[in-house]
């Protein structure tokens, strides 16, 4: 049982050459596609997405997941929106020979609907997204993020109860689960608790931290239990994809997912490209402290 490493390079660079030696410079062979050249994936153009994809096999380069925005619009918005996104992931899915796609759950910035209105109508969306992702055989891997209906561990717990398939941690199926550490952090839960109530329904792990304080951290020494939580689910014989994203920097790719929290104040002098580099070593040293099966 291996686990996958990857990392959104687009936090070192927005074009797809620097981010390909942002990637081999970190030691990766795999890459979680998120802005490129401009174009957030779910937009990329397909003549524009075999030209990255030609780049990318000339350098020994997988993709592991498309990081997608699905899901970041209002219960309010129109769902349309993101069924386009969808059907255009599918047209990319075959060039990149990826068929993961990292969603979300939905806004309610007004909050001109009560909690029980918006679970639902999240849910529902989720639920559409996932018949549609089943008949393009797509699979959907859904994140915890700040301010949507999957916010708190309660929420994602009842997302993974209505909506995951059932099998293994890490094994394949139409709709699965990404834990972030940071993100749980941002919202005041206790990570450590969070993963023991999550753990069951965990497939994919996105390395990022945050201090008390809600500044991002090289994955590891900040509030996220990361190296507990990894050595306990290697220990659970958990295996599946993990992503470097580390915000260390404030880069337009950053800026671009709404972040919580802050930048890392000590690495303020480096440039994007530096500090992506600090968060994916720091990502591989923790990993290989563990003795994580890496593929």
């Amino acid at each position: 049982m291996t686990w996958t490493l990857s990392a959104f390079a687009d936090e070192a660079a927005q074009d797809i050459d620097e981010q390909i030696r942002a990637i081999q410079s970190g030691g990766l062979k795999m890459i979680d596609l998120r802005n490129v050249d401009g174009h957030n994936i779910s937009a990329l153009p397909v003549e524009s997405a075999k030209v990255v994809k030609g780049k990318l096999d000339a350098a020994n380069i997988s993709v592991g997941m498309f990081g997608t925005p699905l899901g970041k619009i209002d219960i309010a918005d129109d769902f349309d929106i993101d069924v386009k996104k969808l059907d255009h992931i599918a047209k990319l899915a075959d060039i990149f020979d990826c068929r993961k796609v990292r969603i979300f759950s939905y806004f309610n910035r007004k909050n001109n609907s009560p909690m029980y209105t918006w679970a639902c109508e999240s849910l529902r969306r989720l639920g559409a997204l996932k018949e549609q992702a089943a008949s393009m055989k797509l699979s959907l891997y859904h994140e915890n993020e700040h301010d949507i209906f999957g916010d708190k561990v309660w929420q994602n717990e009842a997302i993974a109860r209505s909506l995951r398939d059932s099998g293994a941690p890490g094994s394949e199926g139409t709709f699965r689960c990404i834990f972030d550490f940071d993100n749980y952090n941002q919202v005041g839960e206790n990570v450590w608790d969070a993963w023991q109530r999550l753990e069951p329904f965990t497939d994919a792990f996105h390395l990022k931290d945050s201090t008390k304080e809600c500044s991002h951290v090289p994955i590891g020494t900040g509030n996220g239990r990361a190296k507990d939580i990894l050595a306990d689910a290697l220990k659970r014989g958990w295996h599946g994809h993990l992503a470097n994203e580390p915000h260390l920097s404030r880069s337009p790719a950053i800026m671009a997912t709404g972040p919580g929290g802050k930048a890392d104040q000590k690495l303020a002098e480096l440039s994007e490209f530096e500090a992506f580099l600090v968060g994916v070593r720091s990502g591989n040293e923790l990993l290989h402290s563990i003795k994580a099966p890496l593929a």
